[in-house]
């Protein structure tokens, strides 16, 4: 009786674990579209041209 009822607990405790790893994974950092552009021209997936292009796009 004992286990059924821990095996419950730890059940629910990794319930509550993933729905605030969730939670509070999405609201702390939240890139803008300029910062994933940074990164995207960082890593070199973007020319210098398409770069200056995508971010007077995302300004106006």
């Amino acid at each position: 009786m004992w286990i059924l009822f821990l095996i419950v607990i730890g059940i629910l405790l990794y319930f509550v674990v993933q729905t605030a790893k969730a939670k509070g994974g999405a609201g702390v950092s939240e890139e803008t579209p300029l910062d994933i552009l940074k990164k995207r021209y960082a890593r070199g997936e973007l020319t210098k041209e398409d770069f200056d292009r995508m971010k007077r796009e995302l300004s106006e």
